[in-house]
Formats: structure tokens, C-alpha cells, sequence
């Protein structure tokens, strides 16, 4: 069974910069969708970025032009660039492989 742990979550400036990873333990057959979620306190879990198995990368509007979604298929690791972060960007983010499959999340902080 695969197991997701993300990584890079701190607290940071605002105007900073934060690399997020979530790496994928076990076996991983052929190319997959990974995504990048947030959930801030009070409020629903939502897509931040995803990346397809084909087709172009999707961001939502908020972090679209700050945040940049790669994935490293040799290393079963996706990442998450996070520049230029504001407060708004607090919460915990979690990774999803396929659809199916949660990390349990890593904290980022924005503050001065």
C-alpha cells in the first residue's frame, strides 16, 4: 500500500519563499496525477495545483503565477514551490496521488 509524507512546511515570512515535497512510499505503476490541497482553519480543503499524468498543470487562481507544481517520477516525490506567500497562503497542505490517496499533511505558517 502506498503511503504519502509531505515535508517543508514552516513558518515564514511574508514575501518568502517555502519548497514543499511529498514523497510516495511503495511501488508506483506508470506515470501519475498528484495534487496539492490546503485546508485553513474554518474553512474546506482546497486544490491548490495539480499535475496530470498528461496534459497541462492547473492552479487555482489564488496561487496561479506564485506557486509552480513538479514532480520528480524516479523519486515517487512530488513538490510544491511556494514564492511570494502571503498570510492568506496559511494552512495545512496535503499531497493526493490519484485521487485516492491523502498525505497527512505539513504546516505553513505566513507571518511576520
Amino acid at each position: 500500500q502506498v503511503q504519502l509524507v509531505e515535508s517543508g512546511g514552516d513558518l515564514v515570512q511574508p514575501g518568502g519563499s517555502l519548497r514543499l515535497s511529498c514523497a510516495a512510499s511503495g511501488s508506483i505503476i506508470g506515470i501519475s496525477t498528484w495534487a496539492w490541497y490546503r485546508q485553513a482553519p474554518g474553512k474546506q480543503r482546497e486544490l491548490v495545483a495539480r499535475i496530470p499524468s498528461v496534459g497541462s498543470n492547473i492552479y487555482s487562481d489564488s496561487v496561479k503565477g506564485r506557486f509552480t507544481i513538479s514532480r520528480d517520477n524516479a523519486k515517487s516525490t512530488v513538490y510544491l514551490q511556494m514564492n511570494n506567500v502571503t498570510p492568506e497562503d496559511t494552512a495545512v497542505y496535503y499531497c493526493l496521488l490519484n485521487g485516492m490517496t491523502w498525505g497527512r499533511g505539513t504546516q505553513v505558517t505566513v507571518s511576520s
